[in-house]
């Protein structure tokens, strides 16, 4: 049926905005852009890393009813499976497990150690560009005016925020 198709692109597009709001978030966090006594955004932070799991999980998921697809679970699970756009498929599964890992691997951090965590977490930004490059490469609306303005609003600051601060980073590594 057509409305598993719809779901899942309304999904994986609502995936892709709020897995760039929350990377902003987590940035400006991170990089302590926002003052102490400013808002407290670690609960948004997990509200948007939660609702992105949930979507990306609709997404493929949503799948599993499309007719014209008519996809086995291992092919929406499993990389290099599909016969569907092999490459920009299995770029999307690996970027969907390596999000669902790393975002619940929050909850696991005492387990794992806090410093160990936060050296995880950074590949976050990576599989969110990753994630970027899929949508991009395999998204049914990647050339569409509206996707692409709709999501460059979200992505785009995240961009500059990432960009800045992997800037500072670099810089600080070469005083070091």
């Amino acid at each position: 049926m057509h409305v598993f198709w719809i779901t899942s692109r309304a999904a994986g597009v609502l995936a892709l905005l709020l897995s760039s709001a929350g990377v902003s978030v987590g940035l400006l966090m991170g990089g302590r852009y926002v003052r102490r006594r400013g808002p407290d955004l670690r609960v948004t932070h997990e509200a948007l890393a939660v609702a992105t799991m949930v979507a990306i999980v609709i997404h493929a998921g949503a799948l599993l009813g499309d007719s014209y697809m008519s996809p086995s679970v291992a092919d929406l699970t499993v990389p290099f499976v599909s016969s569907f756009n092999r490459l920009w498929t299995s770029v999307g599964i690996v970027c969907g497990w390596l999000t669902l890992i790393l975002g619940l691997s929050y909850y696991a951090r005492a387990h794992i150690g806090v410093q160990r965590w936060r050296r995880l977490h950074r590949f976050t930004a990576v599989v969110w560009l990753a994630s970027i490059a899929h949508a991009l490469g395999e998204g049914t609306d990647a050339g569409q005016a509206w996707f692409l303005l709709g999501v460059g609003a979200l992505v785009l600051p995240a961009f500059v925020l990432l960009t800045v601060r992997a800037s500072s980073s670099a810089a600080k590594g070469a005083t070091a």
